[in-house]
């Protein structure tokens, strides 16, 4: 189911000119996404503790030559918040991404790419997996796979990366925490490494702390409890499995990501046609370095799709 909606705030319409709203039911939650532009379909991802919105400053200028959809992962801002249930399965990277497909079957689309950042990229990392047909190039931005992360952990990295396992104690400890004060917690979360919140403009911090309900939090450590039991125990069943498309990883030269992994390296586990480099920003490269990000993206969109090739080589191109 589709419907079409307008916008819930004002600061929403400023950041997404353009777009249209809509609510897709898909099954699982009800998904609230935007959709903008023509030609190739792109789906972006956003991460912890964001919305669909920390993609404004690159989505209307993709606009202009893709199909732009960007969503609101179930749990997080205007998307609904189902119970995980005892095991948290509900907040898999996998049922996160059977959402994505669903969104893009309601739209039309079959093949797309998708672009995430930070737990985005983790969901299309599993639908890259799960349905290699469908999903024609891949972009994270500031992680490594999961898999890699949780078996190469390291002091540094859980000293930054503390939400991780504290996100995941059993309920309702981290919740009644972080709910004490949910401004404070959001301004200290998302000022990474004393990068600062000048990188945000007003009208996104003024989305990302609207989104923050104490259901939002609960639905977000649940996503967090989910991933290192479950999730891990997909990756670890998947090790040897691999990423058929080009994938392109982008990730801050300050942070926790640039300083204690080797992204390329991880990402090679698990993809052949792996490029990428660092950047100069933290953890939040298409709000603090749109410059990059965009014309890194159409660099990637411009290549050919795994998928393509039976097709190309019909046609005779590239035959010996």
């Amino acid at each position: 189911m589709l419907d079409r909606l307008d916008a819930p705030s004002p600061e929403f319409a400023r950041l997404m000119p353009g777009f249209t709203r809509h609510r897709i039911d898909t099954g699982g939650a009800v998904i609230n996404c935007v959709t903008a532009g023509s030609g190739p379909a792109l789906l972006l991802i956003h991460g912890n503790p964001l919305t669909l919105v920390s993609w404004h400053k690159v989505a209307p200028a993709l606009a202009r030559d893709f199909t732009v959809v960007a969503m609101d992962l179930r749990g997080y801002g205007d998307s609904s918040k189902p119970e995980g249930g005892d095991d948290h399965a509900a907040y898999t990277f996998r049922a996160m991404g059977e959402d994505a497909f669903a969104v893009m079957d309601a739209l039309g689309h079959d093949r797309f790419a998708v672009a995430g950042h930070d737990r985005g990229a983790r969901v299309g990392f599993r639908m890259a997996l799960d349905r290699p047909e469908r999903v024609t190039h891949l972009c994270a931005l500031d992680i490594v796979p999961t898999h890699h992360v949780l078996n190469n952990i390291t002091l540094g990295w859980a000293q930054e990366s503390y939400h991780w396992f504290f996100m995941a104690q059993k309920a309702p400890f981290p919740e009644k925490l972080i709910g004490a004060d949910l401004d404070y917690y959001m301004r200290y979360k998302l000022n990474k490494k004393g990068v600062g919140l000048e990188i945000f403009t007003a009208d996104a911090m003024a989305e990302y702390i609207r989104c923050a309900t104490q259901e939002q939090i609960h639905s977000v450590c649940e996503d967090y409890r989910a991933t290192i039991t479950l999730d891990l125990a997909m990756d670890t069943a998947d090790v040897g499995r691999r990423i058929a498309c080009p994938v392109l990883v982008l990730w801050g030269s300050n942070s926790h990501c640039g300083r204690h992994f080797r992204p390329i390296e991880a990402w090679r586990e698990w993809a052949d046609d792996v490029t990428g480099e660092a950047i100069p920003t933290g953890h939040y490269p298409a709000e603090h370095r749109p410059d990059l990000v965009e014309p890194a993206l159409r660099a990637l969109l411009a290549r050919p799709s795994a998928a393509d090739a039976p097709a190309r080589l019909l046609a005779g191109a590239g035959a010996p």
